[in-house]
């Protein structure tokens, strides 16, 4: 199945996004083999520094730091695809500012519904930062007319079991950027969050 076939944005209703850094992971895999699925805020500015860009992107760069400090010894994108875990973007165009709209985020989480509905097999859901949150809890209240995590900090939210039908959901800091790099006790808390996951997917 290739991702980009089956979710889209036609007419890009956004205003505070930037639609020329719209990207939805174009990558060709069998969804049957994703069993967990981290969700980051938005993709970069520049799509050489997405997760599943070619060499060496930042996006990825963080991303393996946090799996390395949790233990597992990962070099690729293809290393954290192989095991089963997929990564994607709450927000599907890059950020103009240090916020999103409210507006913006309740858009695109009608994409990410669909893209989450494209795994049957999903055992663990890991939910980086406050605008992956809200977006996830979007897709929950027009399921059930309830939010599956509740408010509050995330430091305090992240040890509650919160599910999403059988599905493990875990609520934690954003991974990518430079304030990844810089705040030591938010990547202790995220690298324990992937720890607690992995354990669930028994890995």
């Amino acid at each position: 199945m290739k991702i980009t076939e089956k979710i889209s944005c036609n007419n890009f209703p956004c205003q505070d996004v930037l639609h020329a850094s719209h990207l939805i992971p174009s990558i060709t895999i069998d969804p049957t083999t994703i069993r967990m699925v981290m969700i980051s805020e938005a993709p970069p500015e520049n799509p050489a520094d997405d997760f599943y860009a070619p060499g060496n992107p930042f996006y990825m760069q963080t991303t393996l730091h946090a799996f390395n400090e949790a233990g597992f010894n990962f070099t690729s994108i293809q290393d954290i695809l192989g095991i089963g875990i997929y990564i994607t973007t709450a927000v599907k165009c890059g950020k103009t500012g240090y916020t999103i709209s409210t507006a913006t985020i309740q858009n695109c989480s009608a994409l990410l519904e669909v893209e989450l509905q494209l795994f049957s097999n999903i055992q663990a859901i890991i939910i980086n930062g406050d605008v992956a949150i809200r977006s996830f809890n979007y897709i929950t209240r027009r399921q059930s007319g309830k939010r599956v995590i509740p408010a509050g900090s995330t430091y305090k939210i992240r040890t509650e079991s919160c599910y999403y039908h059988d599905i493990r959901v875990f609520p934690s800091y954003i991974l990518t950027g430079q304030n990844f790099l810089i705040e030591k006790s938010k990547r202790r808390m995220i690298s324990e969050d992937i720890q607690n996951a992995m354990k669930l997917l028994k890995l």
